[in-house]
C-alpha cells in the first residue's frame, strides 16, 4: 500500500487535461505549460485517463487531424479560413553550469531563461499547431525559417497568416500572404530637451552658466 509516486495532478485536472487534448488536439507541451507541469506528468495522464473514458463509451468522433504544418497549411487553404501565428515563451530552470550554451536559453525579450515554441490558431483561437521548442534566444523570424512556413505558404493554397511585426520578412516572401503590422516609426522631430550634441561623443552639451562652461571660458 501506498507504494510508487504520488500524481501531481488531482482526478479532475487529468480529466480535464485528457478531454482538452482529445477535443483541440492540444499538444501535450501546451497542456504541461497550463497545468504547471512537466511534459513527463501529461504524457502518462492522458494514457490512464482515455482508457478509463473508452470503457464508459466516451470516444473522440472522427474528424480531420492536423498532424505537421504542412497539413494545416492545406486545411486553412481548403477551409478558408485565417490563421494566426505568433512566437510564446516558457520560462525554465536555468541550465547547469557545465551544459554548453547555456547562454541560448536568456531570452531577448523577456531577459529571462525560456524556450520558445510558434503557435498557429484559427479564427475560434483553436490551436492547430505548435512547433517544438527552441532556446529563447532564438527570434521568432528565425524559428520560422527552420520550421519552412515561408515555403509552405508559397507553394501552398491560397491561405491569409496574421502576425506580428517580428514575422513582417514573411510577407515579402510568401507574396502577401502573411499581414504583418508594420514597424514603429520613430519620430524625426524629437524634443529639444531629449537631442544630444553629435560633437561631444553621445552626452549632452553643457548649459550656458553651469561650471564646465565656465572654467572653459577661464
Amino acid at each position: 500500500m501506498g507504494a510508487g509516486a504520488k500524481h501531481r495532478m488531482v482526478f479532475v485536472d487529468r480529466l480535464l487535461a485528457t478531454l482538452v487534448h482529445l477535443r483541440h488536439g492540444t499538444t501535450h507541451d501546451v497542456l504541461a505549460c497550463w497545468f504547471g507541469v512537466d511534459r513527463s506528468t501529461i504524457t502518462p495522464v492522458i494514457s490512464e485517463v482515455r482508457p478509463l473514458l473508452a470503457e464508459r463509451g466516451c470516444t473522440v468522433s472522427p474528424g480531420v487531424r492536423l498532424k505537421t504544418l504542412a497539413e494545416v497549411v492545406d486545411d486553412l487553404g481548403a477551409t478558408g479560413k485565417t490563421g494566426t501565428a505568433d512566437g510564446t515563451e516558457t520560462r525554465v530552470r536555468r541550465p547547469v553550469v557545465d551544459r554548453r550554451n547555456r547562454n541560448r536559453f536568456i531570452s531577448g525579450k523577456s531577459k529571462q531563461n525560456a524556450v520558445k515554441a510558434m503557435v498557429l490558431t484559427d479564427q475560434a483561437d483553436r490551436v492547430l499547431f505548435c512547433s517544438p521548442t527552441t532556446p529563447g534566444r532564438c527570434a521568432d523570424i528565425t524559428h520560422a525559417r527552420r520550421l519552412a512556413i515561408a515555403r509552405l505558404l508559397a507553394d501552398g493554397p491560397p491561405v491569409e497568416i496574421l502576425a506580428d511585426a517580428g514575422y513582417q520578412e514573411l510577407r515579402a516572401q510568401t507574396g502577401g500572404r502573411v499581414a504583418t503590422l508594420p514597424h514603429r516609426k520613430v519620430k524625426k522631430n524629437a524634443p529639444t530637451d531629449t537631442r544630444r550634441s553629435t560633437n561631444t561623443g553621445g552626452r549632452r552639451a553643457p548649459r550656458a552658466g553651469s561650471r564646465s562652461s565656465t572654467a572653459s571660458r577661464t
